[in-house]
């Protein structure tokens, strides 16, 4: 290590406050598993692994952490820490003779989940006896998610002064309940902090903290409604939120391993990506936001501009990564099953993709209501495009041609740089031609085929074995009398579909979005799986709040996002610190009463949008489409696609298998399926990138560049680069700290560099990015 890397290390202690270390690690392990172990073997497993099987498979229980350790027949199941060590690895793999489940594999991403689930220690929190796998058929017909979305009355609370909304009123109720009161008011510092990440995605400015300050000890409540009122009306705010939205539509600008190990791009999905932003910025109402995606194309349209806007939005069926057409006679279904799995998941917050082979293990999706469901979409066209001129990968589609939006040019001194594509012969081959004129724009999305047909069920999900025919249709369980079916069959359905979806009445769709609502502004969800309502999803921590809140959504506001989360972020509960007693802590642990609020790291995108804001670097204008807008190629052929931008985060390139260097060590998501809750981890290769990470050492040493100025002393540099950082003062002994470090650096770095003001500005870089790599920079109360 060299020595101004060690500084930085020394530096860590010096510059701020200690990481969460092992309790960080230990929620994101417990999260995982929440996340991502547990409902798989929920749905793989425990058919033929559980206390409820009718023949116990290799005498192997995996319903239980003393089970799973346990193990069957073979010996224990895992080795906690040792993926390849562990008998379940490769049972998933099909290895040594061990096939799990014995149908098919699952598919390379869930295996991966296992083996890091293992890998970080295969933290397990089932204790006790295990929950039923086959729940008794009532439960399904009664289970709450699919009942009315009910109008609670507003309890009343003991301590009726401390409620600022009839929300507080809901949540204080069961604070008294448990014998507890919430912990005390953030202060302004810390609430203008909050706010500005939650509502835009940037951190707030020395100045702009300040002024909030003065103008809060002046003004109180009224200072953080206007406040928010401002940043609900910045154009970040799409930009956060939209970003958060297109972890729901499973965005990326690129199929992802096609499982042939080709990746091709795609060129206009950024279209789609602009749509997403622009729709949260203008506040487009959430059930209009809806039924575009799902159907734009069948809306009715007052101009070309509208019309342009709705065929983009269909861009959301057509995103979804897709495996190869090479010897994939399922291909067109594996397509269909895509998009089920957004509406339903990303949408309705049910897994009815479980449902293509077999009815639903848990829930109450028959696999008629999946076909029903299919027959709609296989009445449609989805296009995506060239797909690299590959046809291994995907057969070529249209696209969707728009009128409205300019057409594009290469910029002054643009080279093209061309991989050549390599036939079978091993020669290469001439990249075709565009279909379409040079510069004409285009559109990832959908429309109807000229005959719609319905779906016939694929035995055990294979295209090749069709049984009965299923009229298109909707969800039986959550469908009103009369309507079964779609009732215009010279259509798809996908309109009728989308407005079945958006109905008012609709038990899901309010329920599911609200909560997401809440979820990115709270920490974490009334309902803490936000894309399973299902019978195996987390039950609402306060169901009478979720449909109170989801009632006021609809008829209230309007189905407006901005309304939402203005009255969320007005309520004493949001604005509530992050510190609390001991008592309360232990009373409380996990935070389900809300009787604080609870400090977040910030994800991959604002880390990155905070480096660039902190040296004075940051783009905040949309950039002109993307990268690889002119490029249908493969990404693996093309060598690093990712280009320097100043841009915010959600502007980079999301090419699937091949994420944004800067963003990746964050627990971005792999864009392979809807991600309404992204993992929260604290692993070693995080605090790496702060050492190691060109974009870091680039940021600190321009911010030390931007701080040194003739005659400036090293007092005032110090309190700058604190400010820039930090959006405070400096702390107690903050000042002398940053100095020592400084000084240091600046004796070991003497004999490689003899000029005193180079050696000063690479002594400053250090102390930057020290300050940078500190928990307060990436976390926030």
């Amino acid at each position: 290590m060299s020595r101004s890397k060690r500084l930085i290390v020394i530096a860590f202690a010096l510059a701020g406050p200690v990481p969460a270390g092992r309790a960080a690690d230990d929620k994101a392990a417990l999260a995982f598993f929440e996340s991502k172990i547990r409902p798989a073997l929920v749905k793989h497993c425990y058919e033929c692994h559980s206390e409820d099987s009718k023949k116990l498979g290799g005498k192997l229980r995996l319903d239980t952490k003393e089970m799973t350790l346990k193990g069957g027949e073979s010996g224990p199941a895992l080795v906690a820490g040792k993926p390849e060590e562990s008998i379940l690895i490769h049972a998933l793999k099909w290895e040594d003779s061990l096939e799990m489940p014995p149908d098919e594999p699952l598919s390379p991403a869930v295996i991966a989940d296992f083996e890091k689930w293992i890998a970080m220690g295969a933290a397990d929190p089932r204790t006790g006896p295990p929950v039923p796998v086959s729940p008794p058929a009532e439960t399904k017909t009664t289970h709450w998610s699919f009942q009315p979305v009910r109008n609670p009355p507003v309890p009343t609370v003991k301590n009726a002064e401390w409620p600022r909304s009839e929300v507080d009123r809901f949540l204080l109720a069961e604070i008294e309940k448990a014998g507890l009161k919430p912990t005390g008011d953030a202060s302004a510092e810390v609430l203008v902090r909050r706010l500005s990440f939650d509502l835009t995605g940037l951190a707030p400015s020395y100045d702009r903290v300040q002024s909030f300050v003065a103008d809060f000890k002046t003004r109180g409540d009224a200072a953080v409604a206007d406040l928010v009122d401002e940043w609900l009306a910045s154009p970040h705010f799409g930009e956060r939120w939209g970003r958060h939205w297109l972890d729901v539509a499973r965005y990326g600008e690129s199929n992802g391993n096609d499982g042939l190990s080709r990746n091709a791009t795609f060129p206009h999905a950024w279209r789609y990506r602009d749509y997403v932003i622009d729709a949260y910025n203008e506040d487009r109402p959430v059930d209009v936001f809806v039924r575009e995606q799902i159907a734009g194309d069948l809306m009715t349209a007052k101009d070309d501009a509208e019309r342009d806007r709705q065929l983009v939005a269909t861009g959301f069926l057509a995103l979804g990564a897709k495996p190869a057409k090479a010897m994939n006679e399922n291909f067109d279904m594996d397509v269909i099953d895509d998009q089920i799995a957004v509406v339903g998941s990303g949408i309705l917050g049910i897994s009815v993709a479980c449902a293509r082979c077999h009815d639903h293990k848990h829930d109450p999706i028959p696999t008629r209501d999946y076909y029903a469901l299919a027959g709609i979409f296989k009445s449609t066209e989805t296009m995506w495009g060239m797909a690299a001129h590959e046809g291994l990968t995907a057969p070529s589609t249209d696209l969707h041609v728009l009128k409205t939006a300019p057409k594009w040019s290469p910029p002054a001194g643009f080279v093209e740089t061309v991989v050549p594509i390599q036939s079978d012969t091993g020669k290469p081959k001439p990249i075709p031609k565009s279909k379409w004129p040079e510069g004409t724009p285009l559109a990832m999305g959908a429309r109807d085929r000229p005959a719609p047909e319905d779906a016939r069920i694929n035995l055990k999900g294979e295209s090749t074995k069709l049984g009965d025919r299923v009229p298109r249709g909707f969800l039986s369980a959550c469908v009103m009398p009369g309507e079964k079916v779609v009732e215009k069959r010279s259509d798809s359905g996908r309109l009728e579909l989308a407005e079945w979806i958006t109905r008012p009445d609709h038990p899901l769709t309010a329920r599911v979005y609200v909560n997401r609502v809440w979820q990115h502004l709270f920490g974490d969800g009334l309902v803490a799986t936000p894309d399973d309502f299902g019978i195996y999803g987390a039950k609402p921590t306060h169901p009478g709040l979720l449909d109170f809140l989801a009632t006021r959504f609809v008829k209230m506001h309007g189905w407006s996002t901005k309304a939402l989360i203005r009255e969320l972020v007005l309520t004493r509960t949001y604005q509530l610190d992050s510190t609390a007693d001991p008592e309360l802590l232990e009373a409380d642990p996990d935070n389900r009463l809300l009787t604080r609020h609870l400090r977040r790291r910030l994800d991959a995108e604002a880390i990155r949008d905070r480096l660039l804001t902190a040296s004075g670097q940051l783009d905040p204008t949309r950039p002109d489409g993307s990268v690889i807008r002119h490029r249908d190629i493969m990404v693996q052929l093309a060598g690093n696609l990712h280009e320097p931008s100043r841009h915010r985060s959600v502007y980079l390139c999301y090419l699937r298998n091949s994420p944004p260097p800067e963003l990746a060590p964050f627990d971005l998501p792999d864009a392979l399926g809807v991600a309404g809750k992204r993992e929260t981890s604290a692993s070693p290769a995080q605090s790496l990138f702060f050492l190691n990470s060109p974009i870091v050492v680039e940021q600190s040493r321009l911010l030390a560049h931007k701080l040194i100025t003739p005659g400036r002393s090293d007092e005032a540099i110090a309190t700058d680069a604190i400010r820039r950082i930090f959006a405070r003062d400096a702390l107690d002994g903050e000042i002398a700290r940053t100095l020592s470090l400084v000084r240091d650096a600046d004796a070991q770095l003497s004999d490689r560099q003899p000029d005193a003001k180079l050696r000063r500005e690479w002594a400053w870089a250090t102390a930057c990015q020290a300050l940078l790599a500190t928990n307060e920079f990436r976390y926030v109360d």
